[in-house]
């Protein structure tokens, strides 16, 4: 059998799974990913969590203890998903060790409430790192204009970061240059450059679906012919515009001193559009020294039926720049596009880490209350051994 996901691998595809849950630890099903799927890394995010706390009874145990400890939701939120980034951290660890670090990461990120606010960024990714405690974490900060400093300043901790809802060219080049920042400062302050990863999340699939909604609404042929091809060439351009960054002298100063580039990940990369093939956004995104982050599903689809064709991004540069012309041409605003993206993005993980919170919340008082019972029942079996001493 033709072991696809190897070959996606051998292109220079990192392989990360776009998920993470209790009852994907516990049973080790994370492991055997890793082990036979060629899965090397580990994303989350409030709306992954959101669904592992909703249907799964792994976490009882846990949120019995919490609710006896009396804590506030989000303390208990932060206390339930850093065990489970804490225990994949070790699951991935032999990726870790055997990539120099490159690899093996798992990610969390902070309260998406604070996508605007600098210093609280940095104070929670701080506090993640504290709480996890293991190297191979990636702390995800969103790319909002008030996250780029808080993405320097943490690197510049020594702290390894994944930036992520990254939709545009323009701000994915002001996500390298906070890199950059942050790697400069961490050298100076003593921080050994070769234990700091990075990678930056570029969001591919919901591109297609804003630009393709404008594009039915356009409804020219024209317009029609475009549809499906916006993501594909925006992170094609994203990635030579890596290529050029990480082909300076500056960058060069700073791999001399033992610093890993920052990847490019490839993230929202399961198709939205059922007319579109399901691995399009891994086939048409074959580059070396990059990331895709998949559902299980996707991963299982590329081992199905996907195509590595070698790499297939650095030649398309020009046909990638046609498309946005032709965009323009029929009247899609991309800075427009842009900027809705990052709006809902930041948007719907908010409502995701409040669904997040409504669920705990929820949990927290049934094991409250069902932690209060045999409580309840001992006190009233003591009352009434009292009272019968008491009557002899």
């Amino acid at each position: 059998m033709t072991d696809r996901l190897s070959e996606l691998q051998a292109a220079g595809v990192a392989i990360w799974l776009d998920d993470l849950s209790r009852v994907r630890l516990s049973s080790g099903g994370l492991d055997q990913l890793r082990r036979e799927q060629h899965v090397a890394g580990v994303t989350t995010n409030p709306s992954i969590f959101a669904k592992a706390l909703s249907d799964a009874t792994e976490y009882n145990w846990q949120l019995r203890d919490l609710a006896t400890r009396g804590l506030e939701v989000e303390e208990a939120v932060r206390m339930l998903t850093t065990y489970d980034v804490r225990w994949a951290c070790d699951v991935m660890r032999p990726s870790y060790d055997k990539s120099a670090g490159v690899d093996g990461r798992v990610s969390i990120e902070v309260d998406p409430r604070l996508a605007h606010e600098t210093e609280k960024t940095v104070a929670e990714a701080k506090a993640l790192w504290w709480l996890v405690d293991r190297p191979n974490l990636f702390i995800k900060i969103p790319a909002t204009e008030e996250g780029l400093p808080a993405i320097t300043a943490t690197l510049a901790e020594g702290i390894s970061v994944n930036v992520t809802l990254i939709f545009g060219l323009d701000r994915y080049s002001a996500v390298m240059e906070a890199f950059l920042a942050g790697l400069e400062q961490a050298k100076a302050n003593g921080h050994d450059l070769s234990k700091i990863g990075s990678v930056a999340s570029f969001f591919v699939s919901r591109v297609d679906t804003e630009v393709d909604k404008r594009l039915e609404k356009i409804g020219s042929d024209e317009a029609k012919a475009l549809r499906g091809k916006a993501a594909v060439a925006n992170a094609q351009l994203a990635y030579e515009r890596y290529c050029e960054v990480f082909g300076s002298d500056r960058w060069q100063a700073l791999a001399d001193a033992g610093a890993h580039p920052q990847r490019p990940l490839w993230a929202s990369t399961s198709t939205k559009n059922p007319d579109y093939r399901d691995v399009i956004y891994v086939e048409e995104l074959i580059a070396p020294g990059t990331v895709n982050t998949m559902p299980e599903s996707v991963i299982h689809a590329y081992a199905d039926h996907g195509e590595t064709r070698g790499d297939t991004i650095t030649g398309a540069y020009d046909e990638a720049r046609k498309v946005f012309t032709d965009l323009q041409a029929v009247g899609v605003d991309m800075a427009d596009v842009i900027a809705t993206l990052e709006r809902e993005g930041v948007e719907k993980f908010e409502a995701s880490w409040q669904e997040l919170l409504d669920g705990v919340q929820k949990s927290l008082s049934e094991a409250a209350k069902g932690a209060d019972r045999p409580n309840r029942a001992a006190k009233g079996n003591a009352q009434a051994s009292q009272q019968a001493g008491g009557n002899a």
